[in-house]
């Protein structure tokens, strides 16, 4: 019964109004909860009075009659004082850490909002720096990963094999649905949409050259590239990033075990190995989905199709695609383990680190694909 009646009593004295009165001449006493159950909507009324009765004067302020207070009544304390700790004030030890939190927080150096002429220059330095930070850390990533492959030749009993077949499974195997199905309709429309113009010109059979040379070449490899960065990647950059949030990454480095080996390696070489097996089955589902296309809209037999294509379209666009893959698998990998390694522990930091990563991986496969298509520009383009 004494528990009961003590918890009713707390509860009762939090829940009492906040008052404040003149004890004697220059000193002002508090009293009740100063928080916000205890102002009950009446902040704006209590702070006006409190006003009022200061006036602007050098008073004293006696705070050992407050029996909550919390941030909200801090803070209006603050702005009856004029943003400043009194000089004469008596207070709780417990509500001495609440008061100098809000008084340290009101007192910090706000950057300025307001717009001017070296906006643009200082959003621009920003962002160069950005780039080349992170552009400094994927190379170092990479360096690591380098350098722990020797390691792994050297002492083979360690070579993360599981973690590497669980990766392959999770960004091979179980992509090959969305991969596919995005290839066949890619494949339709693309020769839907040149037929078309061909058949303006007599010149059906070309159909073949361009559905062939554009699926193995460019759509397929970056198509399936731009799937895993969305799809792998995001995943990639959130698995890492929980684990910093959770503090499972200083668990490793406690238990001596390696970042990059048990977490960045498998991942890298996983993905380098998967994406150009996803390219090549893209591409096989575009091309049947040309193929179905052609036959309905040209009346090209699929016979005749497989006995062109081969004639028509250089085995070289093939391994292009390929090679992409290898390289675009490896950037996305990388960049992906970057921003989860550089997550900070709260769930802010993660979801725009997982943003930022599918948002900087589907940038780079374009400019890596704009890359090969200048060196490459004239391998597989010329026939015999």
């Amino acid at each position: 019964m004494s528990f009961r009646k003590t918890g009713i009593q707390a509860s009762h004295r939090e829940f009492e109004a906040p008052a404040f009165r003149l004890t004697e001449p220059g000193t002002v006493s508090l009293t009740g909860a100063w928080n916000l159950k205890g102002f009950s909507r009446n902040i704006r009324h209590i702070e006006s009075q409190m006003k009022e009765l200061t006036n602007g004067d050098s008073l004293a302020w006696d705070l050992s009659g407050i029996s909550y207070l919390d941030s909200a009544g801090a803070l209006l304390l603050l702005r009856v004082w004029g943003e400043k700790r009194p000089e004469n004030l008596n207070l709780k030890p417990e509500h001495e850490a609440i008061l100098a939190r809000v008084l340290a927080k009101e007192h910090a150096p706000q950057r300025a909002s307001r717009y001017s002429f070296l906006t643009p220059i200082l959003t621009l330095g920003d962002a160069t720096y950005s780039f080349f930070f992170n552009l400094r850390e994927i190379l170092t990533l990479f360096g690591q990963l380098i350098w722990d492959s020797f390691h792994l030749v050297r002492h083979p009993s360690q070579f993360p094999r599981r973690e590497i077949s669980a990766n392959i499974y999770k960004m091979g195997a179980r992509a090959l649905p969305i991969t596919g199905l995005v290839g066949f309709l890619i494949g339709v429309v693309v020769t839907y949409l040149s037929a078309q113009q061909l058949q303006a010109f007599g010149a059906d059979i070309y159909i073949i050259n361009i559905l062939g040379i554009s699926v193995l070449r460019e759509l397929g490899p970056l198509l399936a590239a731009i799937l895993i960065a969305g799809r792998s990647g995001s995943a990639m950059t959130a698995q890492l990033g929980v684990m910093r949030v959770t503090q499972e990454l200083d668990a490793l480095g406690a238990l001596g075990i390696s970042h990059t080996i048990r977490l960045v390696f498998p991942r890298v070489l996983a993905l380098t190995l998967v994406l150009p097996l996803l390219i090549l089955w893209t591409d096989m589902v575009a091309l049947v989905g040309g193929m179905v296309t052609v036959n309905l809209q040209l009346g090209i037999g699929f016979i005749h199709f497989l006995d062109v294509l081969p004639d028509v379209v250089p085995v070289a666009n093939l391994w292009l695609g390929l090679a992409k893959g290898a390289v675009f698998g490896c950037l996305i990998a990388l960049i992906a383990c970057h921003f989860g390694l550089m997550i900070k522990p709260n769930t802010e930091s993660l979801g725009a680190g997982t943003t930022s990563s599918v948002v900087t991986a589907i940038t780079m496969v374009i400019v890596a694909d704009a890359v090969f298509a200048i060196l490459f520009s004239n391998v597989g383009t010329r026939f015999a």
